[in-house]
């Protein structure tokens, strides 16, 4: 293997000044075989003209007094995750089968809890659909809660939530064929009644290349929101006001890297290809100037050393997970705790195409595409993964989402009707293990940016709405004075945004003790924190 010298360039649109980044230097572990890159326009025209970030709106907001206790957050309407207890034989096997509406198409993709509900969105990559909540307190028996409908909704791999200033949910959108598109906003307030309230378009975007110039990812680090954009890069946005969202900047590379996943962990943006083996780290510290780390732009590499292309990518508990595609399906695991030293950590093969994937405690969780249905795999012995169960449905079943004791199937194309997704349990008992902290970005000691983010990982998804700011909470050292923020949770990651830049001093995060709930009301058992230094 040769050690390149490898640049990144990137292409950052602030206000009328263009920033170009370039990490100049021997990374090592990277290796990506290419020559020095070249600038490239990001195609920002007087209709996408970047405004001031957010950060600067912010500063002044929120409260400075005592905090509120860990578990006094808004209560969820809903009853919570599943409730059921199975038996082995019903293991694996399907129960229930979902549908969003009557004009639903059966193309499905991601689905999570919000509210106590089962949210399922439901859309073609052409668009049209919409979300659906259910009750699965009986998960094999769900009860359908509410429906909002969007005829410019599209195909949703990832959904963010935010509650500045309300309850809101962010998802892909298109306003039609060879038109715009980019991110859509809904006031999930009121989950029996959930409705569109705002768009976002994004430089760049074209549908019907389905894969090439269109939104395949959202991340949103309340305000920012990251749209993994294809060959357009990162998209970044300010949603402050979800109803008034505004473009803000292009991530641009060059080479360029066609963005499938893109996620925020405190000053960590972890970018990766879509249906390819190359990934990027990022230190956005400094939202303004997004830098390349050294040792950060990686392939992802097999057992034996070889590239293998990724249909798409999740970060869970300190490691980037790929979901094969070339060769087969499987996992390939990379340990990106030191971000400047990505390395590899474990990988398991297995048939079929390779889709999404989705981690709960030991469990790794696949779809692999049409023929071979999807995986389980155990991954707790990282240098040995086994495979734990398989799971079926009719379709390109892309998509196995664990929830309590059960996981969530969806396909996103070829279903059969009335049949989008199901539900299958993995596990006999429901769940009654509380969540806990398994990394935090920045790390402990770490000295950092005024202008910093803090991120962590959990081992399993949380509850949006019980990670607040009496749970998740930011102060400093010396005198436990609070900081102003606001706390934002998607999937198993969690953030706390300050609303105005650090003072130079000591800091410590703390996730409190009977706070932060999983799906199925079991609240972290430990209070975690770390400390970190301002300069």
């Amino acid at each position: 293997m040769r050690a390149l010298l490898v640049s990144l360039l990137l292409l950052v649109a602030c206000g009328d000044d263009d920033i170009v980044v370039d990490a100049g230097a021997d990374t090592g572990a990277a290796d990506v075989g290419r020559d020095a890159p070249r600038v490239r326009d990001t195609g920002s025209d007087a209709d996408f003209d970047a405004g001031p970030f957010p950060a600067t709106e912010l500063c002044g907001r929120g409260e400075t007094g005592p905090y509120p206790a860990p578990d006094s957050w808004t209560r969820n309407h809903g009853p919570g995750g599943p409730t059921r207890t199975f038996t082995e034989d019903e293991l694996f096997v399907n129960c229930a089968f979902l549908s969003g509406h009557p004009d639903d198409t059966q193309h499905h993709n991601l689905l999570v809890m919000y509210d106590g509900y089962l949210l399922m969105p439901w859309a073609p990559e052409w668009g049209s659909g919409g979300l659906t909540f259910w009750d699965i307190t009986d998960p094999c028996a769900p009860i359908e809660r509410g429906v909002g409908l969007s005829e410019t909704m599209r195909e949703t791999h990832s959904i963010g939530f935010s509650h500045l200033d309300g309850s809101w949910a962010v998802v892909n959108h298109t306003s039609g064929l060879l038109a715009d598109g980019g991110v859509e906003f809904w006031d999930v307030s009121d989950t029996a009644n959930p409705r569109v309230v705002g768009e976002l378009d994004f430089p760049g975007f074209f549908y019907p290349d389905s894969y090439t110039r269109v939104g395949l990812s959202v991340f949103w680090q309340v305000p920012y929101v990251y749209v993994g954009g294809a060959q357009n890069g990162v998209w970044i946005g300010d949603a402050t006001d979800p109803m008034a969202a505004r473009y803000v900047d292009t991530l641009a590379f060059d080479p360029v890297l066609q963005v499938g996943q893109v996620q925020a962990i405190g000053n960590l943006l972890v970018v990766t290809a879509a249906e390819g083996a190359r990934a990027v780290l990022l230190d956005i510290s400094d939202p303004q100037r997004p830098m390349p780390i050294p040792g950060g732009d990686f392939l992802a590499r097999d057992a034996a050393g070889e590239p293998r292309d990724a249909y798409f990518t999740n970060v869970a508990n300190g490691f980037l997970w790929f979901a094969r595609k070339d060769s087969g399906a499987g996992v390939i695991a990379y340990d990106i705790r030191d971000p400047r030293n990505p390395t590899y950590a474990g990988s398991i093969e297995a048939s079929g195409g390779g889709g999404y994937v989705f981690v709960k405690d030991q469990y790794v969780f696949e779809g692999a595409g049409d023929s071979a249905g999807g995986y389980m795999f155990d991954a707790t012995d990282m240098e040995n993964l086994t495979m734990a169960g398989q799971f079926s449905l009719v379709g390109d079943l892309d998509t196995i989402t664990p929830i309590g004791n059960v996981a969530v199937l969806s396909v996103d194309a070829d279903a059969e009707e009335g049949r989008g997704s199901a539900v299958a349990p993995y596990a006999l008992e429901p769940d009654t293990l509380p969540p806990r902290v398994t990394w935090a970005w920045p790390a402990d000691g770490a000295t950092v940016a005024p202008t910093s983010r803090f991120g962590l990982t959990f081992n399993e998804m949380v509850d949006p709405k019980s990670a607040f700011e009496g749970s998740v909470r930011l102060y400093r050292s010396d005198d436990g004075a609070r900081i102003p923020g606001t706390v934002s949770a998607q999937e198993t990651i969690v953030n706390f945004h300050p609303f105005c830049p650090l003072e130079p001093g000591a800091y410590t995060l703390e996730v409190t003790a009977g706070g932060v709930v999983d799906h199925n009301g079991n609240a972290v058992a430990e209070t975690f924190t770390l400390s970190v230094t301002v300069e």
